[in-house]
């Protein structure tokens, strides 16, 4: 199973400065994360004053300059509001300086910030996804292409460069809806599923969907990838992982529950979670190895990311938490996965 983490770049709202400095940090952690001998770290895109990123290529750039082994993916890029053409020359340009390190993993968003911003109605929210990835899957099979749309001029007989150092890796990324579970099967694409809430067994099913869906359309059941991205965080002691992450989940949670008609999330709501069987990953390099461990056997995954920021967070301890978690963690979870 590969291990990795992946980030929104949290920032707080109203310091000067904070945006490029919580940039300058995150290569950072990305060049720790490839020197601990994790396999992936992935950014993702927001278009909101809470966080840095909103062009992930631009950042896994700069990390593939500074890197020498690791996956670098986008988590999420939003296709939807997005010019597939574009996605993938970006993603093409991060492969070439990375040596074929480079993944995009793409997703309808949880935000809807990027829809007005670059003028897409909401009211087209599928239909986008699925043309715009039908686009993005042709760009990166074909150095020419003749395609035709709703919500794109079409391209006749046109070449889209640079071309990549291989077949770019493609997930889809989904919260829990079946119809996204289902066109990723279909299309024999590997599923990323967002797990931040709830028992992780309530995914099952989703899991079940996917690989049915791919097996029922003729693919190789070796082909369908399933990975796990879920909220964490890793300390040397359980008070510590708590006492670091604790203020800054419960903050964002707290101001996006505000904003979607949410309750506030109480402390023992995030105990519950962080139980044995809940959707948190907070706790002591034993606590968090079993967690993922306990996961692993529910979907039998192929790949496990950990968002350890997601409110902000000093950079000290997340260094250390991306070296515990790739020199402590990760190779306990190996040698278990390994051993079956």
């Amino acid at each position: 199973m590969e291990l990795g983490i992946f980030t929104f770049a949290e920032t707080p709202q109203g310091a000067p400065g904070a945006a490029g400095t919580r940039l300058r940090n995150l290569i950072e952690e990305i060049e720790v994360a490839d020197a601990v001998g994790l396999d992936v770290f992935g950014v993702g895109e927001h278009h909101r004053p809470d966080y840095a990123i909103s062009s992930p290529a631009v950042v896994l750039g700069a990390a593939a300059a500074r890197t020498r082994r690791i996956k670098l993916t986008s988590a999420v890029t939003v296709l939807s509001s997005d010019d597939p053409v574009r996605v993938f020359q970006d993603f093409a340009t991060v492969d070439l300086i990375s040596s074929g390190r480079a993944e995009i993993m793409a997703g309808r968003g949880s935000f809807i910030e990027s829809f007005p911003l670059f003028g897409y109605d909401l009211a087209d929210y599928d239909v986008l996804f699925s043309e715009k990835l039908d686009l993005l899957l042709q760009l990166r099979e074909h150095e020419h292409v003749t395609w035709s749309g709703r919500h794109r001029a079409p391209i006749q007989a046109l070449g889209v460069y640079p071309r990549p150092e291989r077949v770019i890796p493609l997930w889809i990324a989904v919260g829990g809806t079946p119809q996204s579970a289902i066109r990723a099967g279909t299309r024999g694409l590997p599923l990323a599923v967002a797990i931040i809430g709830g028992a992780p067994e309530r995914f099952a099913s989703l899991v079940n969907l996917y690989r049915d869906a791919g097996r029922r359309a003729g693919h190789d059941a070796a082909t369908l990838k399933v990975g796990i991205n879920s909220h964490g965080f890793v300390a040397d002691t359980t008070q510590e992982a708590i006492d670091t992450y604790y203020p800054g989940h419960a903050e964002v949670m707290d101001r996006i529950g505000r904003e979607r008609g949410w309750p506030p999330q109480s402390r023992a709501q995030f105990d519950a979670e962080r139980s044995p069987h809940g959707a948190l990953l907070v706790g002591s390099v034993e606590e968090v190895a079993e967690k993922i461990l306990y996961e692993h056997e529910i979907f039998r995954h192929d790949r496990f990311l950990l968002q350890m920021s997601v409110g902000p967070m000093p950079h000290a301890k997340l260094m250390r938490a991306i070296e515990l978690f790739g020199t402590k963690v990760a190779p306990i979870v190996r040698a278990a996965v390994a051993a079956g």
